[in-house]
């Protein structure tokens, strides 16, 4: 793997159920991309070989909050890139937590 990229999308709402509801429209774009990704309680992980594309989709979730009805939407962003590969997985970073 090439790239892992973690994002919390923070729409400017100040409703809970509407930021919820949100990001929630925000993480099911993410899991229609077809990438291995987890939701965790602050940000999604998703990871892939196209760093480019990992890119794009972090562009798109900040589209998709806007189309949702946030006003305005914050972003942090991780990104952990290796062009060579040999990036950590999701996986191998928490299955040893989750049993």
């Amino acid at each position: 793997m090439q790239a892992s990229v973690a994002i919390q999308v923070l729409p400017g709402v100040s409703d809970t159920d509407e930021l919820v509801r949100i990001v929630d429209e925000v993480i099911d774009y993410i899991k229609s991309t077809g990438l291995h990704y987890s939701v965790g309680p602050f940000e999604t992980t998703i990871e892939g070989e196209d760093y480019d594309q990992l890119l794009d989709i972090v562009k798109e979730c900040q589209h998709v909050a806007i189309r949702a009805g946030a006003p305005s939407v914050s972003a942090y962003v991780k990104i952990s890139y290796k062009p060579e590969g040999g990036v950590l997985t999701i996986d191998q970073k928490i299955t040893k937590h989750h049993q």
